[in-house]
């Protein structure tokens, strides 16, 4: 059996966020206090107590998906449930969480690049006016052809007939109510979210944070390690920060990286996160690949004891 990891993106967030972790495992407990003293505030009380409008923040959420997912990548490893790692993954944010569990960061470097890239993104969001809107249905072409026709982005290429797209606000809505015309599309919906992520939107916060990535320490990672941006392997150091810094910017090409993890290998995969929602984009990529889903001590226990 070979070892799939994957990591969770924006949006998966939930209040009491590895709080059952924590106290169930030394080694979780250890983890959040360390990331509450690298950040200098209480990661971990936003994680466990909310409010859910704070952790919802990008700039608060994007470091405690990190850690969250950092976390249960360390309690699967420490269970000896990880001898035949083969590929890494992760959703936009999960990314570097990848790469941290890859040995390319350190747990500290990792989490500051995290903190600061949600800072930047947040900052990006509040300058702009942007949102996204989700296409359900369709091909690839076709949403293509609705954002040059828009002039807006596509973000996220989920899994076969989902893609997301983002944008100036106003032109994010006359896209929706254009694709409400054409028939392939089966479900057009505007998404609840505080800006035009992974667009032409975040360009400042893609210079900002390239600047940030040429002053941290990166390693070759010890494991294949897929970017968003192509769904293909990055391996060195000026590799990794080249797409982490194009990826605030470009399309998350989450289908490739799940089809290329298969090809390369992965027979099971662990999504190391919370809510199941890499899960769900599997079964509609390729149902024949398991997927286990792990967020609490009851999913670790349950794994373990399998």
């Amino acid at each position: 059996m070979s070892i799939g990891l994957i990591f969770s993106g924006q949006g998966a967030q939930q209040v009491g966020m590895g709080r059952c972790l924590a106290a169930a495992n030394p080694l979780a407990a250890e983890r959040y206090a360390e990331a509450d003293s690298i950040l200098g505030w209480s990661l971990s009380k936003i994680s466990w107590e909310g409010p859910e409008e704070e952790l919802t923040k990008t700039a608060v959420c994007q470091p405690a998906l990190f850690v969250h997912g950092m976390v249960v990548y360390q309690l699967l490893k420490e269970a000896g449930l990880l001898e035949k790692e083969a590929v890494a993954a992760g959703l936009s944010l999960g990314e570097l969480t990848a790469l941290t569990a890859a040995g390319a960061l350190t747990f500290a470097d990792g989490l500051r690049l995290v903190a600061e890239r949600g800072r930047l993104m947040q900052a990006a969001c509040e300058a702009t006016e942007g949102t996204m809107a989700s296409i359900i249905g369709g091909s690839e072409a076709q949403v293509r052809d609705l954002c040059e026709a828009h002039d807006i982005d596509m973000a996220n290429l989920n899994c076969p007939g989902q893609i997301v797209i983002s944008g100036e606000r106003e032109k994010v809505a006359a896209a929706v109510e254009a694709a409400k015309s054409i028939s392939e599309f089966k479900l057009v919906k505007p998404l609840n979210v505080a800006g035009a992520y992974h667009s032409r939107l975040m360009e400042p916060a893609r210079a900002a944070f390239a600047a940030v990535l040429a002053e941290c320490p990166i390693a070759a990672p010890r494991l294949t390690v897929l970017s968003n941006t192509t769904g293909k392997a990055v391996s060195t150091p000026a590799e990794i920060r080249e797409a982490l810094a194009r990826q605030v910017v470009s399309s998350v090409r989450w289908e490739d990286c799940m089809r290329e993890s298969i090809r390369l290998g992965a027979t099971q995969f662990y999504e190391c996160g919370m809510g199941g929602v890499l899960a769900g984009l599997a079964r509609r990529i390729d149902r024949s690949v398991p997927v286990v889903s792990i967020a609490t001590a009851e999913n670790l226990e349950s794994i373990t004891k399998a």
